[in-house]
């Protein structure tokens, strides 16, 4: 372990406090450090039995095409937009239509006008407005060489938001905001290149997405928090209450008999790739949904720990669980409730469907499209409360009574660097950007 010194961050920067060494039991210590090795261990096998080879993901592109669920897409400017009577319009019942000419980016008409079908303006409901200039997409169905209109080309956006998001981290995190973007780029590959590919090859999902949730686990805490007690603490609180979520989650989408085929991505999944199994699917996605929100609890935990026990080095495993228990509720609280809001804020169409319903709201729920993020979010609060206690536990079981042992012994209490005491004067400065993100973050 490496344990550089500085002085303490404050929040969920974790600066300062997580710099400290295990001076707690070490019997324990080694317990816990030998049942990470072995997790890791696990981890690398599994990523080595279970790396995709690609032939799932032929089959059902190629299943896809046939089955005509999927088209061609390509990006496209406007020319040219008109309007006029539609082109089946009669003096009984005028219509007018829009007409839309692009100009394809690429496919076998790249470069070249093409008119689209034409938008009938007295249907309800949205039609699209583009005017010239704008960049659309547009679909291409290769048996009838038709061309439609698809979506709003969003690209440029969304790229100019991913650098703004990048600038706004690495202003505020410094070091540490490029290693939390490292962290999420490493995500979203094991998510792209990994998890999807394998479970597209016929492998147990929810197998993929615990060796994926653990590679995750492993890469994004070291990386982003670096290699310190205080990480290793947070990542064993993660694994446990992961492995206690997925326990429960596991109890209940059984008994709730959820098929997957609520949705239509799910039903065209089961045509396109018949040999995935759509329940543990649900389930896989439910447990790598948790591991985000448990990361926040259990870093948090760890570090409140760490910290508690810097400003009062006698404090003994009792009093540092009581103090860090009493903290973890207030965190647990607004967590819970966060988790509830992404899911009903990500269903908001869904749910006002079900309101105007006849249905009463007993059986809305009953929905397997309800009922299955009722259940995320109950099963995954259940494991984030249980992370609270497993945390603070682990963190005052291995960390606590240092202090009062070096009092004994004549030395002084462990510092934080620089030959400082616990009791340094930085404690009574005026609070400064490095307590948010320390200077100290570009050591591991």
């Amino acid at each position: 372990m490496i344990h550089p010194s500085g002085p303490v961050g404050g929040g969920h920067g974790h600066g300062g406090a997580e710099r400290h060494s295990l001076r707690g039991d070490h019997r324990s210590l080694r317990v816990v450090l030998g049942l990470l090795a072995a997790v890791l261990v696990a981890t690398v096998l599994g990523v080595v039995l279970l790396w995709p080879d690609g032939s799932g993901r032929v089959a059902s592109a190629g299943a896809v095409s046939q089955a005509g669920v999927a088209t061609q897409r390509f990006p496209a400017e406007v020319q040219a937009v008109a309007e006029g009577p539609c082109s089946y319009s009669v003096t009984e019942n005028p219509q007018n239509c829009r007409t839309v000419v692009v100009v394809p980016g690429a496919g076998p008409n790249a470069h070249s006008p093409v008119t689209l079908p034409e938008f009938n303006l007295e249907q309800t409901g949205y039609v699209p407005d583009p005017a010239p200039g704008d960049r659309i997409v547009v679909g291409y169905e290769p048996s009838t060489e038709f061309y439609f209109y698809a979506d709003q080309d969003r690209r440029t956006t969304l790229w100019v938001l991913a650098g703004v998001f990048a600038v706004f981290v690495l202003i505020l995190g410094r070091f540490r905001g490029l290693r939390a973007l490292v962290s999420m780029a490493i995500t979203g590959i094991v998510l792209v290149a990994f998890v999807a590919p394998a479970i597209l090859d016929g492998h147990e999902p929810l197998l993929v997405a615990v060796v994926a949730a653990s590679v995750i686990a492993f890469a994004g805490f070291y990386l982003t928090h670096g290699f310190t007690p205080t990480t290793t603490i947070a990542l064993t609180g993660t694994l446990a209450s992961l492995a206690l979520t997925l326990g429960i989650s596991a109890v209940f989408f059984r008994a709730a008999r959820f098929t997957g085929l609520a949705t239509e991505e799910g039903t065209i999944l089961s045509f396109v790739s018949e040999g995935i199994d759509l329940s543990s699917l649900l389930l896989a996605g439910a447990m790598i949904g948790a591991l985000g929100a448990l990361d926040d609890v259990t870093v948090t935990q760890a570090a409140t720990v760490a910290e508690l026990r810097r400003s009062n080095p006698a404090m003994r495993v009792p009093q540092l669980v009581a103090a860090g228990i009493r903290v973890g509720r207030a965190h647990i609280a607004s967590t819970i409730n966060t988790l509830l809001l992404a899911y009903v804020g990500a269903s908001m169409p869904l749910l006002l469907l079900f309101a105007v319903s006849d249905q009463s709201w007993g059986m809305v729920a009953n929905s397997e499209l309800i009922a299955v993020e009722i259940a995320r979010t109950l099963c995954g609060s259940m494991g984030l409360v249980a992370a609270v206690p497993l945390t603070t536990a682990l963190a005052a079981a291995l960390g606590a009574g240092s202090g009062a042992r070096a009092a004994r012994e004549g030395e002084a209490p462990e510092s934080t660097g620089g030959g400082e005491s616990s009791a340094s004067p930085d404690r009574d400065r005026p609070p400064s950007w490095d307590d948010f993100a320390p200077r100290e973050d570009f050591d591991f």
